[in-house]
């Protein structure tokens, strides 16, 4: 559960990134008027790559993911 809410929360970072940039611009011009890229492209950036790496976590479409363990249960240790 803790995984989906993380997944959740970066897909709303993205969204609100983007909100950002389609009213501000991806470019905006610092002090010396030079052309700067706008920070939140690096936060949307970002939060789109989490949000992929915990949905290929969670798997929710096919078989575990190789390197997910499970915790065994104690009659499965036997």
């Amino acid at each position: 559960m803790k995984l989906l809410q993380l997944a959740a929360e970066a897909w709303d970072r993205a969204c609100q990134a983007r909100r950002i940039l389609a009213r501000e611009g991806l470019v905006y011009r610092d002090r010396f008027l030079k052309p700067r890229k706008h920070p939140a492209v690096s936060i949307e950036e970002g939060a789109r790559l989490a949000f992929a790496k915990l949905l290929r976590e969670l798997d929710l479409e096919g078989e575990p993911h190789p390197g997910y363990r499970r915790a065994r249960h104690a009659t499965e240790i036997a």
